[in-house]
């Protein structure tokens, strides 16, 4: 299961997403995985089944790209060094690849869920009338 998420309950409030937009952007820069080169979903951990679901249905340039990115933030990180300013993640790049496959994997989960657990009853067929006649 994904982590809970304020994003739809601020996005839906203008005057929240004008005020925390700045906050995240801080928050971004500061957290350093941009100067790695990565992106928000590379530092999804691959522990549970649903994530690893989604990373086979990436689409194989994506999956390519992603194990770049790792095996070059590994690299950076063994030698304590940052990537050059033209190598490093730009906010436009760093736009959501895996939360989306996971989502749809967990709401897949909770369908199957639903119609594992439904219920069915067999109705009783209906009497005819008394005085009907069957020909």
């Amino acid at each position: 299961m994904s982590a809970p998420s304020f994003t739809r309950f601020i996005i839906k409030r203008p005057w929240l997403k004008r005020w925390m937009d700045p906050l995240a952007e801080w928050y971004c820069n500061a957290a350093g995985y941009r100067k790695l080169g990565l992106r928000a979903d590379d530092l999804i951990p691959e522990e549970s089944d649903t994530v690893l679901l989604a990373l086979k249905r990436l689409p194989p340039k994506e999956a390519y790209d992603r194990v770049f990115r790792l095996r070059r933030a590994f690299q950076c990180s063994l030698s304590h060094q940052l990537l050059p300013k033209d190598q490093q993640t730009k906010p436009e790049e760093d736009y959501p690849y895996l939360s989306p496959l996971i989502e749809e994997i967990e709401a897949e989960e909770r369908e199957r869920g639903d119609l594992e657990s439904m219920v069915i009853t067999k109705r009783k067929a209906d009497k005819p009338a008394e005085g009907s006649s069957h020909h």
